[in-house]
C-alpha cells in the first residue's frame, strides 16, 4: 500500500470517529430530554397540559425518533465520505440552523410565567424577544445580532411590543422593590447602591433604550402616542441613565414640534412629567430644549399654522410653570437677546438689522414672553420681567413707522395691552393708535378700489397696492378703534381717567372731522360717545370723594363697579371683541391656505387629550398594522418631504419679513413686487424665489 492511501485512510477513520462521537451525543441529548418530559408530567401535569394543548410538536418526541435522526445522520455520513463541501455550503447550514422563529404562543408562555411564578428567566426571555423586534431589521454591522437571526411575523411583533408596554414597568419595579406607580429622583439614587439595581439594572436600561430605538422607526403617530404613554410610566428610571435622558428629550421634542394629531399633545405631557419627576436633573435642557423647538416652528405664519403657533406657545408657557425661578432665569437670557436685537438695529439703522427685528421669529418670541408674563404675574420674578419686554415691544413699534408696518404695530400694541392688563401697569399705547390715523394713507379715499379682506392677525407688511384699498383702510381703523377702546375700558375705573382719555377724545374728534370716509366717522363716533359717558360717570363719583389722587385710597375707588365691569366702555368693548371674533372666523372659512395636518387641533387641549386617551387605551386598536421596523421606504419618503416643505417655509418667512427701505416714508416704499403679501393679495407673481433670479438671469 502506498503512503499516501495510508495516510487517507487514517483521516477517514478519524472522521468516522468524530461523527460517532457527535451521533452518540445527539442521542444521549435526546434520551434526557424524553426523562425531562416524563419528570415535567409527574411533577406539574397541569402545566404539562398547557404544553399539550399550545404547543403539541414539543411533546412528540420518542425512541424511533432518535434512531431515526442517528440513522439519517450516518447515512449522510456515509454518502458526504467521498464529497468536497464547500465553505459557502457550511455556513448557509449554519445560518439556517441558527434562525430562530419567534410565536404568539411563546410570547403567551412567557407573560402566564412571569404573572404565575414570576420567573426571571421568562423576563429575560421576553426582553431579549422585544429587543430582537425592536432592531427587527437592522443592518447586520451588530455581531450579536447576526449571531441571532430571528424570523419575525408583523403579528409576534405587535404581540411583543403590546405585551412589553403594558408589563415591563409593573415587573420591573416588582424586581427592584419599588412602589406601582410614582416616586421620585432620589429613590433612584438611593436604589443604585443596592444589589437589587446590580441585578436587575441592566434590564431597565434595555427596556428604555430598545423602546427608544424602535421610537426612532415608527411611522404611525397612533403607535408612536401609545408608545409615550406606556413609557410614561417608567419616566423614573431615566434618572439613573443620564445619556438615554438626553436622548429620550430630543426624540419628544421632535414629536412635539413636528407631530401630526394628538402626538403633540402625548409628547407634551411626556415632556412635563419628566420635568416634574426628575426635577433639577433636566428641567434646564428641556427649557432650552422647547424654546429652541418653539422658536424653529414660527419662521413662518399664514391663517392656518396660528392656531399651531398658539398651541405650541401656551405649551412653553405650561412647562415654564413648573419651575418658575429656573424659568425666571431662561426667561431673562432671552428676553436679553431680543433686546440686544433690537439695539442693533436702532444703532446700525441696516436692512439687514431691521430684518432680524421684522420677522415672524422674533414677534412670535415677543408674544411667547408676553404670554408668559400675564400667567405669572403674581409671582414677583416674572412681574419684573415686565417693564424691560415692553420698552423692547415699544421700540420694535416705532423701528419702522409706516402705513405698510400697520399689521406689526397693531400686534405690538395688542402685547402691551394684554402686559398692562395682568400686571395692572399703565402703558402709553393710546399714542401709537392715534398716530396711526393721522397718516395720510388712512384719510385719503382708496385709490386700488374694494380689495381682498385682509387678515391682519397672519401678516406684519402689507404691499403698496393693498394699501391703497378700502378693505385696508377699514380693517385697520376698526383695529385702531378696538385696541383703543380695550385700552381706555382698562383705566375707566380709575381717578385719573378724566385726564387720561383727553387727549384722546381731542385726536378722535380731528379725526372725524378731516376723514371723508362716512363708515369711519360714524365708528369713530360711537367711541367718543362711549368715553365721553365712562368720563361723565366717574366725574360724578369723583365729586364725592375727599382724598388726594396720590393717596393709597384711590386704588380702591369704583372697586365694586370694577369687578363686574359695569363701564360704558367695558360693555362697549365686549361688542367689540364680538364682532372681532366673527370677523375672524369668516376670514378662516373663507380662506383657501392650505396647512399641514399637524397645524390643526383644536380649541381645546384638554378634550383632544381625553380623546386621545380613549383611543389609544385599547392597546390591540393601535398594534395591529403590518408594519415591521427597519423598512426604509417608509422612514425616508416622510423626512425627505419635511425637510423640503422646511426650506421652502424658510424661504417664503424670509422674503416675507426683509425690511427693504430704511426711508421713514410711506410714499418711497419699494414696489408691490418685493412683498410676499402683495403676491397672495394682488395675484401679480406666486413663483419661489429661485425661480425668480433665474427669470431675471434670462431677461
Amino acid at each position: 500500500m502506498d503512503v499516501s492511501e495510508r495516510t487517507l485512510d487514517g483521516e477517514n477513520s478519524v472522521r468516522r470517529r468524530s461523527r460517532k462521537k457527535s451521533m452518540s451525543g445527539t442521542a444521549s441529548g435526546a434520551r434526557e430530554h424524553m426523562e425531562q418530559l416524563q419528570k415535567l408530567q409527574e411533577k406539574d401535569p397541569e402545566f404539562y397540559e398547557f404544553l399539550k394543548e399550545h404547543d403539541n410538536e414539543l411533546l412528540q418526541f420518542s425512541d424511533d425518533d432518535v434512531d431515526e435522526d442517528v440513522g439519517t445522520n450516518t447515512e449522510d455520513g456515509d454518502l458526504q465520505l467521498d464529497e468536497e463541501v464547500s465553505e459557502d455550503e457550511i455556513e448557509e447550514k449554519e445560518q439556517k440552523s441558527s434562525k430562530e422563529v419567534i410565536t404568539t404562543s411563546m410570547v403567551d408562555l412567557w407573560g402566564k410565567s412571569i404573572q404565575e411564578s414570576g420567573s426571571l428567566s421568562a423576563v429575560r426571555s421576553l426582553m431579549r424577544a422585544f429587543r430582537t423586534a425592536c432592531h427587527y431589521g437592522d443592518d447586520g454591522g451588530n455581531e450579536s445580532m447576526a449571531k441571532l437571526s430571528v424570523i419575525m411575523s408583523s403579528t409576534v411583533f405587535n404581540k411583543i411590543m403590546l405585551t412589553v408596554l403594558t408589563e415591563m414597568d409593573g415587573i420591573l419595579r416588582n424586581l427592584l422593590k419599588l412602589p406601582a406607580s410614582g416616586g421620585k429622583k432620589e429613590t433612584i439614587t438611593d436604589l443604585m447602591a443596592t444589589k437589587h439595581w446590580k441585578s436587575y439594572g441592566h434590564l431597565v436600561k434595555s427596556y428604555l433604550g430598545n423602546a427608544l430605538h424602535v421610537l426612532n422607526q415608527m411611522t404611525d403617530t397612533e403607535m408612536i402616542s401609545y408608545t409615550l404613554r406606556r413609557l410614561k410610566y417608567s419616566l423614573l428610571f431615566l434618572a439613573a441613565f443620564p445619556s438615554l435622558l438626553r436622548k429620550y428629550i430630543k426624540v419628544v421634542l421632535h414629536f412635539w414640534g413636528t407631530g401630526g394629531g394628538a402626538l403633540p399633545v402625548v409628547s407634551f405631557l411626556f415632556m412635563r412629567d419628566l420635568c416634574i419627576c426628575i426635577g433639577s436633573g433636566c428641567i434646564d435642557e428641556c427649557f432650552k430644549g422647547i424654546y429652541k423647538a418653539y422658536v424653529l416652528n414660527c419662521h413662518f405664519v399664514n391663517a392656518v399654522k396660528l392656531k399651531h403657533i398658539h398651541f405650541l406657545g401656551n405649551c412653553v408657557i405650561e412647562l415654564l410653570g413648573v419651575d418658575l425661578p429656573t424659568a425666571y432665569q431662561h426667561a431673562f437670557t432671552y428676553i436679553r437677546q431680543l433686546a440686544t436685537i433690537l439695539r442693533e438695529a436702532l444703532n446700525t439703522k441696516t436692512k439687514e438689522s431691521f430684518r432680524k427685528v421684522y420677522e415672524w421669529k422674533f414677534i412670535n418670541c415677543l408674544e411667547l414672553w408676553t404670554g408668559a408674563i400675564c400667567a405669572y404675574s403674581s409671582e414677583s420674578d416674572f412681574k419684573q420681567l415686565a417693564y424691560p419686554l415692553t420698552q423692547i415691544i415699544s421700540g420694535v413699534a416705532r423701528l419702522v413707522p409706516t402705513a405698510r408696518y400697520f399689521p406689526l404695530r397693531l400686534r405690538c400694541v395688542r402685547m402691551l395691552n394684554q402686559i398692562a392688563a395682568s400686571t395692572h401697569s399703565f402703558i402709553p399705547v393710546s399714542m401709537l393708535l392715534l398716530d396711526m390715523l393721522e397718516m395720510k394713507e388712512l384719510n385719503r379715499p382708496p385709490t386700488g378700489g374694494v380689495g381682498k379682506a385682509v387678515d391682519l392677525r397672519s401678516i406684519l407688511k402689507v404691499s403698496k397696492l393693498t394699501l391703497k384699498t378700502r378693505a385696508f383702510q377699514e380693517a385697520c381703523v376698526i383695529s385702531v378703534v378696538e385696541e383703543l377702546a380695550e385700552h381706555l375700558a382698562q383705566w375707566s375705573y380709575s381717578v385719573a381717567f378724566l385726564e387720561l382719555s383727553f387727549i384722546p377724545l381731542v385726536r378722535l374728534r380731528s379725526f372725524c372731522k378731516s376723514t371723508k370716509v362716512e363708515r369711519f366717522r360714524k365708528e369713530m363716533r360711537q367711541l367718543i360717545c362711549q368715553i365721553e359717558a365712562s368720563s361723565d360717570y366717574l366725574n360724578g363719583k369723583r365729586l364725592s370723594i375727599s382724598f388726594l389722587p396720590n393717596d393709597p385710597a384711590a386704588a380702591s375707588f369704583l372697586e365694586d363697579e370694577k369687578k363686574p365691569a359695569s363701564s360704558a366702555l367695558s360693555k362697549y368693548v365686549v361688542t367689540l371683541h364680538q364682532r372681532a371674533e366673527q370677523k375672524n372666523n369668516s376670514l378662516m372659512e373663507s380662506s383657501v391656505l392650505v396647512g399641514d395636518e399637524s397645524s390643526k387641533f383644536g380649541n381645546e387641549i384638554s378634550e383632544s387629550d381625553e380623546e386621545d386617551a380613549r383611543k389609544n387605551e385599547d392597546g390591540d386598536a393601535v398594534f395591529r398594522s403590518s408594519w415591521l421596523p427597519g423598512n426604509d421606504s417608509k422612514i425616508k419618503q416622510p423626512t425627505e418631504t419635511k425637510r423640503k416643505r422646511k426650506k421652502q417655509q424658510k424661504e417664503k418667512a424670509i422674503d416675507d419679513d426683509v425690511v427693504e427701505d430704511l426711508v421713514l416714508s410711506s410714499d418711497e416704499d419699494l414696489p408691490s413686487s418685493h412683498s410676499p403679501s402683495a403676491r397672495k393679495n394682488d395675484g401679480t407673481d406666486h413663483s419661489p424665489p429661485k425661480q425668480k433670479r433665474k427669470q431675471k438671469h434670462r431677461k
